[in-house]
């Protein structure tokens, strides 16, 4: 039997303020004065001095603000690089990208077409990337996705929700700084935390479970019963646990996969435009069959943080629409693997999901 070999990020810091040693990190890997870093940033970031006099610009570097107001798009990544291509004679010494799950998919996407020819798009699956990514570097601002650590960018192509899984999509260097979380609204902090609380309960109730995913994702599951559940640390201590919490659940991924939340969540953010935290909260809220003790414990985590659901997302919806999202989540076939095993196929049916997308 044949076992992936995969690659983990190579270097990471850990620490309040290390945001700070930016400058000091990047400075080795500057090819020359005319091969730029170009830093795509979180929007909500623009006016903030507080974080953004401490990005280090110098030569024909760029800072480029990034709208999240919706998810990342091959298109948009296809754009991106081509003016970048346009604009300097070298190729850039590195792509950094600060802020939550999008930026840093932005980032890893950018990076890898850099280096490889046609559309984003043509990259969308699993093992199609051919060539190393340029020098990337991601730095969250929010916690919870696991795009820091993981080995996927989630692009929204013309036919599909699906990531660019390749072993050079991983960043170069992670910086981890759980102070740049300290301004996250309620809400998003929930629903991002939330993305990490079903990260691990679909990857440990999965027929893929090992030992190395358990590991992780048992670490995972813990800090977020601490944070959401338990509630007694200090803002500083959520902060931190959840930052490593989203670590442990993006690296329980690598060796295994999510599951029917995920899969499901793909099809709404791809017809409805729904992002993807707060997606999979919808779905999961509704997936006691699936995952019965996992749902209990986000209803007491809900409650306990006061957090309402949208709710008739799917009300009026056509058959044409919900065949759509169902055929985007059919298609997502590792994720139902995992959930249900290698017989999926003989009980989710097109029906069974709608009847599941009809009670959102």
């Amino acid at each position: 039997m044949s076992y992936k070999n995969f690659p983990m990020v190579s270097r990471v810091v850990f620490g309040r303020g290390c945001f700070n040693q930016l400058e000091d990190i990047l400075a080795p890997k500057r090819i020359n004065s005319k091969a730029p870093f170009i830093f795509f940033v979180d929007d909500v970031f623009k006016g903030n001095a507080w974080l953004t006099s401490r990005i280090p610009l110098s030569y024909d570097d760029k800072l480029v603000y990034v709208s999240t107001k919706d998810e990342p798009k091959t298109s948009q990544i296809d754009e991106l690089v081509e003016d970048i291509i346009l604009s300097y004679k070298d190729r850039p010494s590195g792509i950094i990208g600060i802020g939550g799950g999008s930026v840093l998919d932005i980032a890893k996407a950018v990076a890898i077409m850099l280096n490889n020819d046609g559309e984003s798009k043509d990259y969308q699956g699993w093992d199609l990337v051919q060539n190393e990514a340029v020098y990337h570097v991601g730095i969250p601002t929010i916690s919870g996705t696991g795009a820091e650590v993981s080995r996927t960018t989630i692009l929204t192509g013309p036919e599909r929700k699906l990531g660019i899984n390749s072993d050079f999509t991983p960043f170069d260097q992670v910086i981890l700084d759980p102070e740049l979380t300290k301004d996250v609204p309620k809400d998003q902090w929930f629903y991002t935390g939330m993305d990490c609380y079903i990260h691990c309960i679909e990857s440990l109730n999965g027929t893929y479970l090992n030992a190395f995913s358990q590991s992780y994702g048992e670490k995972a599951l813990e800090l977020c019963k601490e944070i959401f559940l338990e509630g007694d640390t200090t803002d500083e201590e959520s902060q931190d646990k959840l930052m490593m919490a989203s670590w442990h659940g993006g690296m329980s991924i690598a060796y295994s996969q999510v599951g029917v939340a995920h899969a499901m969540s793909y099809g709404l953010s791809y017809l409805l435009g729904i992002k993807h935290g707060i997606g999979n909260c919808i779905v999961f809220d509704h997936l006691e069959d699936y995952y019965p003790e996992g749902v209990a414990v986000f209803k007491q985590m809900k409650k306990k943080h006061n957090i309402s659901l949208p709710q008739g997302i799917c009300a009026n919806l056509s058959d044409k629409q919900f065949d759509i999202m169902i055929n985007v989540a059919l298609s997502l076939e590792p994720l139902w693997e995992n959930a249900i095993g290698k017989n999926w196929k003989k009980t989710i049916t097109k029906e069974t999901l709608k009847a599941l997308y009809l009670k959102m």
